[in-house]
């Protein structure tokens, strides 16, 4: 607890009960549940999930409603519940080639393979306030199809089969991939350690530096490839029984943003790829996160870095929302021994100062006189 004062106890505890009274509210309207926050504001749950990366729905609408909608608070508190659980194994690596697809939308090919499934998008809404939800109105029910058959073709795959697209890069087998929540941060980084901290990093802070490559700051012209929703099967691979078991699903948001690369001595000309992938239905987040990837590739595909978003360490050291909350939120707190340290300095400089300026008009007024 950082208290200087005399009785902060007290007053910290009736803040507490203060708190509490506003996040209850006006006591004749009912309390709001968890399972109406899980359904009825399913991306605030996915953005607090993602950025906690921790899976848990009903968890995350916990940290929501505890939190009174401050969406960074929640991330905290569930990061901060995160690190209190046991960790009993890694999981196989997804494959979002066998999703359960959502939604599927290619900007590069109208005739995708398979066919694009718009899904449930704000994309082709009109943005105006609809004065049907201030009422409990009937909703009609969603039209169905059958799912897709099978594996899904990627658009990173239908430009593979002509070469013109890099490769997805693979590490060896005999090297795990890094644990950003258990290894101090060093730079440089692996990819695999950077996509791990854009995946939890804040969407704002990833969005405004995706906005910046478009905008000529470390330009490299993108096109979205492919964006796909739907749940996925995660998998431990059990020793003892010889075989990977299916431990349920998780509902993820993937992009491959395709780029334009001129080649360079090592390279051809071909396309390159940025990678975004994150908990829930999250587009803008993980699209962000593919530009800001490619973005941070530049030194290996030999580019010249001249913008922040190709900066390694500005990018990771400040694209944690809970790390920067904290950082800044702390000077709210009390620094009253440091602050009057500097204001003795401030003093003390502006008497040395004047005391100067005195010494030094003293010769011209003997002069004056």
């Amino acid at each position: 607890m950082y208290v200087a004062v005399k009785g902060g106890e007290a007053a910290i505890n009736a803040a507490h009960r203060l708190l509490a009274d506003r996040r209850r509210g006006e006591r004749s309207l009912p309390s709001v549940t968890i399972e109406q926050i899980v359904e009825q504001l399913a991306l605030a749950v996915d953005r607090v999930m993602a950025e906690a990366s921790l899976y848990d729905r009903a968890l995350a609408a916990l940290a929501v409603r505890q939190s009174r909608g401050d969406m960074i608070e929640a991330i905290f508190l569930l990061r901060a519940y995160r690190t209190t659980l046991p960790r009993f194994g890694s999981s196989e690596p997804i494959d979002t080639a066998k999703m359960h697809i959502a939604r599927r939308i290619s900007a590069t090919y109208k005739d995708l393979p398979g066919g694009q499934v718009l899904g449930p998008t704000f994309d082709y809404t009109h943005r105006l306030l609809d004065p049907s939800l201030l009422t409990d109105e009937e909703v009609d029910l969603p039209s169905r199809k059958e799912p897709l058959p099978g594996a899904s073709t990627r658009v990173s795959d239908i430009l593979a089969t002509e070469g013109l697209i890099e490769g997805d890069g693979e590490l060896p087998d005999d090297q795990p991939p890094g644990d950003l929540t258990r290894e101090p941060m060093e730079f440089p980084m692996g990819r695999d350690l950077r996509l791990q901290a854009l995946a939890r990093g804040d969407e704002g802070f990833l969005l405004a530096l995706g906005y910046s490559t478009q905008r000529g700051f470390g330009r490299n012209h993108p096109f979205v490839g492919e964006i796909r929703i739907g749940e996925v099967e995660v998998e431990l691979d059990v020793s003892e029984l010889g075989f990977a078991v299916s431990l349920g699903r998780v509902q993820v948001t993937e992009c491959q943003m395709v780029n334009q690369f001129k080649g360079s001595a090592k390279a051809p000309p071909q396309f390159t790829r940025g990678y975004g992938l994150v908990f829930g239905q999250s587009e803008r987040k993980a699209m962000s996160m593919a530009l800001v990837d490619r973005a941070l590739r530049a030194e290996e595909l030999g580019e010249d870095i001249t913008a922040p978003a190709q900066d390694e360490e500005f990018v990771i050291s400040h694209a944690d929302n809970v790390q920067a909350t904290g950082f800044v939120e702390h000077l709210k707190l009390p620094h009253y021994v440091d602050f009057q340290a500097e204001l003795a300095l401030v003093r003390k400089m502006r008497a040395d100062i004047e005391a100067a300026q005195k010494v030094k008009a003293g010769p011209l007024r003997d002069a004056a006189e």
